[in-house]
């Protein structure tokens, strides 16, 4: 889970970064350039907190032992 935990700060930190570039001035190159990325990363953050929150509920529907084998 700490690589899980590890990526997404990426993926936030990222998409606070092109939301803040977004803000500046570009030219029209470039805020389609970053207008992507930032679409990119927040549907990369999305599927990986929904297989987070996956992974989540199947584990609690296993019940509190099966951690354990």
């Amino acid at each position: 889970m700490m690589i899980d935990d590890q990526l997404a700060r990426a993926h936030r930190n990222n998409i606070r970064r092109y939301r803040h570039l977004l803000q500046t001035s570009l030219t029209e190159f470039e805020r389609q350039f970053v207008e992507r990325r930032l679409n990119e990363e927040q549907s990369k953050l999305e599927i990986l907190v929904s297989s987070l929150s996956n992974e989540v509920h199947r584990d609690r529907s296993r019940g509190p032992d099966s951690r354990f084998g």
